[in-house]
């Protein structure tokens, strides 16, 4: 609880706008009570990051050791970042904006974890095209991917037509198979009616 809500306000108001009083109010609780669980902001900046980023790699794993065909594999990773991230958008925001803020040996652990989230779907690219792999293409791709899927939040609207659950197959289609692959929402019904 005490995470989720510094994790809002981090995403809000920035991770330097946010004392340590508006977290304790926001949870609910005493500014002491707040000490006992985290000595300070940064700790906070800390567990949201590392949470949130060996997650993602968790997810990555438990996919990679499903045994999917390769192009199932890519969508089920889609799929699942992508509902990672609608439930974790401030979190995600942390991740992907305060990040600067982190100390040199703690940056270098959490930018550690997200390369592994990234090799991981350049890995999955690789199998799916190898011949990507030999022109050193897997890893662009997999940045031009990312590019898609983290930054939804920026301009996905809680009460919008689209939600993340009918982004995922939009995202892996337009991936796959560039815009001509797209399926409009008519057509994604249809298919599954």
């Amino acid at each position: 609880m005490i995470l989720m809500h510094s994790a809002h306000l981090f995403a809000r108001r920035g991770y330097a706008a946010t004392s340590m009083n508006e977290v304790a109010e926001a949870c609910g609780l005493a500014k002491a009570s707040l000490y006992h669980y985290y000595r300070d902001k940064y700790s906070l900046l800390i567990s949201i990051a590392d949470t949130h980023v060996s997650r993602l790699r968790g997810v990555v794993a438990e996919v990679g050791d499903a045994g999917l065909a390769p192009k199932q594999e890519l969508r089920e990773l889609i799929r699942r970042f992508l509902a990672e991230y609608a439930d974790a958008r401030d979190a995600h925001r942390v991740l992907t904006e305060d990040v600067r803020f982190l100390q040199n040996a703690d940056r270098v652990r959490v930018l550690g974890k997200e390369r592994e989230v990234v090799e991981g779907f350049a890995d999955a690219i690789g199998r799916l095209r190898p011949q990507l792999r030999r022109a050193a293409l897997t890893k662009p791709l997999t940045m031009l991917l990312f590019g898609m899927m983290n930054w939804m939040f920026t301009w996905m609207k809680d009460d919008g037509v689209l939600d993340y659950d009918a982004m995922a197959p939009i995202v892996a289609d337009l991936f796959l198979g560039g815009i001509g692959a797209v399926k409009a929402a008519r057509e994604l019904a249809a298919s599954a009616g």
